[in-house]
């Protein structure tokens, strides 16, 4: 049997041996897209993963409560070892790889995607379709990304906005406030002012009855003294009462 004959039955029994390729459906998330699927072992015990991007990056993320807080961790492609950065999630109970550029172009061009420590077994997944699943997955989550920054840029210039009317309500009653003391206090001052005058007016008034009181005891006649003349009696002599009378002198005879 000549090499390429060789070579050909080799990858038409891997491709036999291959396990079977997930749906790939892609569903975008808030922030980022994702395609769900399972690795199986050879107990056909399975292991549930989930390809995530922002159009930027692709990441693995996967079940792991024990993982530790950063690694740096392979995955083989076709029995091709890639090691990326493993991060612990800040739910504690996953973690995510990130994939390289490298890794990400081996999962599309790759037949079996294989995972020695994510069980208690290696587990393993077809790869068919992952070319354009992986194509797929970049595209939305860039899709998605951008309308999420769009949306954070929005809600940004919102808050800015209800900031700065808040800003300026604020002012508006600060404002408002002080306009209010002060007029309070100039209403407090002219009731003050009003208060001091009419008490000023009732002393004066009071003394002017006092002297007056004082001066009717003193004098009892005193206020006749105010009383304007009469002009119509301006003419007559003063009266004196003491005078004696004169009668007339007797008429004589003709």
């Amino acid at each position: 049997m000549s090499g390429a004959a060789a070579a050909l039955l080799t990858t038409s029994a891997a491709a036999a041996a291959a396990p079977a390729p997930p749906a790939w459906v892609v569903q975008p998330d808030a922030a980022d897209c994702r395609t769900e699927f399972e690795l199986t072992g050879a107990s056909g015990a399975t292991v549930a993963a989930t390809l995530v991007s922002d159009g930027d990056q692709v990441q693995l993320i996967f079940p792991r409560p024990n993982a530790p807080e950063r690694a740096f961790l392979p995955i083989r492609v076709d029995q091709k070892p890639f090691a990326n950065l493993v991060l612990r999630q800040d739910d504690g109970r996953s973690a995510s790889m990130h994939l390289s550029a490298e890794s990400v172009a081996a999962l599309r061009k790759g037949a079996v995607l294989q995972v020695g420590w994510l069980a208690d077994e290696p587990v393993q997944i077809g790869l068919r379709g992952s070319e354009q699943a992986l194509v797929d997955l970049q595209t939305c989550g860039a899709q998605v990304a951008q309308r999420g920054r769009a949306r954070a840029a929005e809600e940004r210039a919102r808050a800015l906005a209800d900031e700065q009317l808040a800003a300026v309500k604020a002012q508006k009653a600060a404002a408002e406030a002080a306009a209010e003391r002060d007029a309070a206090e100039a209403e407090r001052l002219r009731a003050a002012a009003e208060a001091e005058r009419q008490r000023a007016q009732v002393e004066a008034d009071a003394a002017e009855r006092a002297r007056q009181q004082a001066e009717a005891q003193h004098y009892p006649y005193a206020r006749v003294r105010d009383y304007p003349e009469d002009p119509r009696y301006s003419d007559y002599p003063p009266y004196d009462r003491y005078d004696r009378y004169d009668p007339p002198a007797r008429y004589g005879r003709w």
